[in-house]
């Protein structure tokens, strides 16, 4: 049965023609919806805000003042060698989305080396951890949701410079829900 049938013979059709302001009314009232609560963004790629977060670069793409807390992106900028260890989040699911270089992943025991292009997913409540392989510096698109860690980053990015004190690192990360494994 084509559309314009199903329409037809279901009397939808009747019933939107006869009270379209009624049919409209209601599937424009959906309260969970928070598209007519946000402003479009738009973010230039010199854009964000720069933040060394223990020698990983990241630049705050998108925060969760600006997506109603449902996601925070950034850009990791990082040198071979760079990497975050073993580690389990109990709030937020991150995303890894390789731009350039390669990026070695760990998702709940399994390594895997992410190449331009490539993308990786780590719920949240499993153990996982990333560092840079090879010669070249990285580039990788991360996004967690819901939005909230970017405070964490904030925090971590105020810690003076040279080897962090991993005491007040794991301090920092475990106010957020994150655990070192």
């Amino acid at each position: 049965m084509n559309r314009k049938t199903f329409i037809k013979s279901t009397g939808i059709g009747l019933s939107l023609a006869m009270f379209p302001v009624f049919s409209h009314a209601e599937v424009n009232s959906d309260k969970n919806s928070t598209s007519s609560k946000l402003d479009p963004k738009i973010v230039r790629n010199e854009d964000g805000e720069i933040l060394n977060v223990i020698g990983d670069i990241q630049t705050h793409k998108l925060l969760g003042s600006d997506t109603n807390n449902q996601i925070v992106e950034w850009v990791d900028n990082v040198e071979p060698g760079v990497g975050i260890p073993p580690h389990i989040h109990t709030k937020e699911d991150e995303i890894f989305r390789v731009i350039k270089g390669q990026i070695e992943i760990m998702v709940d025991g399994k390594i895997t080396v992410l190449n331009a292009g490539d993308v990786a997913f780590a719920p949240k409540n499993l153990s996982h951890s990333w560092k840079v392989v090879g010669t070249e510096k990285a580039q990788m698109i991360t996004s967690a949701f819901p939005a909230g860690i970017e405070k964490m980053f904030n925090e971590l990015s105020k810690l003076p410079p040279g080897p962090p004190d991993f005491e007040k690192v794991a301090k920092i990360c475990a106010d957020q829900g994150i655990t070192f494994v």
